[in-house]
């Protein structure tokens, strides 16, 4: 893959997007068509900081300031595999960051809600995915762990950050049926999750070990 050398014309940026697609979602055994076009269609070098371009493509997380980072490209495949979308399904993205991830979602779903805490990487975000031409993504400012009640339920949540457990908030906002991935547990060892909510109440499996940021709010980390 791309290492700081290698200069970020836009012919090597889609062979290095197509190598990324192939070899690190597909390979890895996520194969949905739509899935793999959605990541084949959103630019990933835009939304990196200038400095990283050159590793826009590569097999891991990168910094994109405020103590955050963009994540790994298999983990937002693994992430929105998960979820099972069909395409008319309203989202909820928390932990917008650069906003690659609420793109990648767009591309999938009826309608995406994303909040970040930090107000300057959501205007940030906000206007990378409109000069994309992603209008239907509705951008707020707040507490993650309390999602955003006013356009719930949500047929699927996605959380970019972990809480030592699920917050209740996120839980209620899910519609009967819908899923919600998240990492969860220390700051040092955590677990990727899946939780469905049946008409018997909430099931809970486990995906894979992993590793993020903290999901700072009332019902995560407080610093």
């Amino acid at each position: 893959m791309a290492g700081r050398g290698v200069s970020p014309d836009p012919e090597r940026l889609i062979e290095e997007r197509e190598l990324m697609v192939r070899q690190q979602i597909l390979e890895r055994g996520i194969s949905d068509p739509w899935l793999l076009d959605a990541f084949m269609e959103v630019p990933r070098h835009l939304f990196v900081p200038g400095d990283f371009i050159s590793q826009a493509y590569d097999d891991q997380p990168l910094h994109i300031g405020h103590g955050q980072t963009i994540s790994q490209p298999y983990m937002v495949a693994l992430m929105t595999d998960a979820l099972q979308l069909e395409g008319g399904e309203r989202v909820l993205d928390i932990g917008t960051g650069s906003g690659y991830h609420a793109a990648i979602l767009a591309a999938l779903a009826a309608q995406v809600h994303t909040v970040e805490r930090v107000e300057e990487l959501a205007a940030e975000a906000r206007a990378r995915l409109l000069k994309l031409g992603c209008d239907n993504v509705v951008f707020h400012v707040g507490d993650g762990t309390k999602g955003w009640a006013d356009a719930a339920p949500y047929d699927g949540i996605t959380v970019a950050a972990a809480a030592p457990a699920v917050p209740e908030d996120l839980k209620a906002q899910l519609a009967p049926g819908g899923r919600l991935v998240m990492p969860i547990g220390s700051p040092h060892e955590q677990m990727l999750i899946y939780v469905e909510r049946t008409a018997d109440g909430f099931e809970q499996h486990e995906i894979c070990c992993c590793m993020f940021v903290k999901l700072i709010g009332e019902d995560g980390y407080k610093s």
